[in-house]
């Protein structure tokens, strides 16, 4: 009997341990490792944690809270460092980003106008603040490198164009020259065989100084005195194909300073040209000059097809002057491109408009700066002037010119 009692209280004992070691479990499992696990979460160490814990009274679940402390411990001091390599990248990834978007925005852009204006490759390099991130600074070092190399090239590919086509300019005018001497020295039977060839070398000088306004030359005639409006339009008309087709209808007594001269009726024949080619070929082209409180106004008109608002913006685009990349004119439509840069050094206002005659018409604004006072040459000036202009164009001698009575205002 007393070993049964005995038994019982074994029973009893074991039962009431196995209590206290399930609510230690629970309390360990519920608040002690949860408590253990915020702290090192917060930053704290796992000995300063496990020390301010009460510890478990059976060693087994002792050894759990330590190695449970370590291992947490060591996760969490992952997860900071890959939290800060993260970031580190992050802020890594962003200031490049932001580099980046500076060197294309602002950097780049200003580098290509120096070396366009012709700096070379080492001075706009140093300074220039490239990139310092390796992935960026490498390309940019050797773009700029090819660019001015490109550029040195096309500078001096120009520069030898411009000198080939000097030459050609200056065999055009001497070409004039001796052609006007023959016009005076030989008979009629061949004056109408010489006024052709005059015409086709016009039309020769003025594809000339396209191709070297172009280039970046000079035209290849300068005038040191006012000339007549009147012969500007006969020294334009005379210098294209069609010009024949072309009416003048000019009342102005208006004289274009000599400076501006020769840039003025290139600036026409252009256009003159442009409207002659693109009107039916049996269809005349009229050409108007009024005079104005800001300067000279001079109109062209055909009747040809009216021109698509995408042309037409084209159009306003070219003779802007804005359009100086030679790689972006179309083929041998380069007129527009010359009109453009003549506008824009001489202070010209060119605009499209519909033309009342169904086709398209152009305004031409000469302002104030560009004319001179007229003054009526004296008679023996009057053949000398005629015929320079007429050598530049002979055929605009047979250009009709319309009186005031003649002529209208454009609407």
């Amino acid at each position: 009997r007393a070993t049964a009692v005995e038994r019982e209280s074994e029973v009893g004992r074991l039962r009431a341990e196995a209590a206290r070691r399930s609510a230690e479990i629970s309390h360990l499992a519920g608040a002690t490792l949860p408590a253990v696990a915020e702290r090192l979460r917060e930053g704290t160490g796992a000995a300063d944690v496990l020390a301010a814990v009460p510890p478990p009274s059976d060693p087994q679940l002792s050894r759990i809270t330590h190695t449970f402390a370590a291992t947490v411990e060591e996760d969490v001091r992952r997860v900071m460092t890959i939290e800060d390599e993260y970031r580190a990248i992050r802020e890594e990834l962003e200031a490049a980003a932001t580099e980046h978007d500076r060197f294309v925005r602002e950097t780049m852009p200003a580098a290509i106008s120096r070396l366009r204006e012709g700096r070379s490759a080492d001075t706009v390099l140093a300074e220039t603040d490239l990139p310092h991130h390796p992935a960026l600074r490498v390309p940019a070092e050797s773009f700029i490198r090819e660019l001015a190399l490109s550029e040195r090239r096309a500078a001096a590919a120009q520069a030898a164009s411009a000198k080939a086509l000097s030459r050609v300019q200056a065999k055009a005018v001497q070409m004039l020259a001796d052609l006007r001497d023959m016009q005076e020295r030989h008979g009629e039977e061949v004056f109408g065989d010489l006024l052709k060839l005059d015409h086709s070398t016009s039309q020769l000088g003025l594809m000339t100084d396209r191709l070297a306004l172009l280039m970046g030359g000079r035209s290849s005639r300068a005038w040191n005195k006012p000339i007549k409006m009147e012969s500007i339009l006969r020294g334009a008309a005379g210098r294209i194909a069609a010009y024949q087709r072309v009416r003048l209808h000019c009342s102005t007594r208006t004289a274009v300073a000599g400076f501006a001269a020769e840039g003025v009726m290139h600036l026409l024949a252009e256009l003159m040209d442009n409207a002659a080619n693109f009107s039916p070929p049996i269809d005349e082209v009229h050409v108007y000059v009024e005079d104005r409180s800001a300067g000279i106004v001079v109109t062209i008109e055909d009747s040809g097809l009216k021109m698509a608002d995408a042309a037409m913006r084209r159009a306003e685009e070219a003779v802007t002057g804005r359009v100086t990349d030679l790689a972006s004119l179309q083929g041998t439509r380069l007129g527009l491109a010359v009109v453009g840069r003549l506008a824009s050094k001489y202070g010209v206002s060119v605009n499209y408009r519909p033309s009342s005659r169904g086709g398209t018409g152009v305004v031409v604004l000469l302002p104030l700066h560009l004319l001179a006072q007229h003054r009526e040459p004296a008679p023996h000036e009057t053949a000398g002037r005629g015929e320079s202009l007429a050598g530049r164009g002979g055929a605009a001698r047979g250009v009709p010119v319309q009186s005031s009575s003649a002529s209208r205002t454009p609407s």
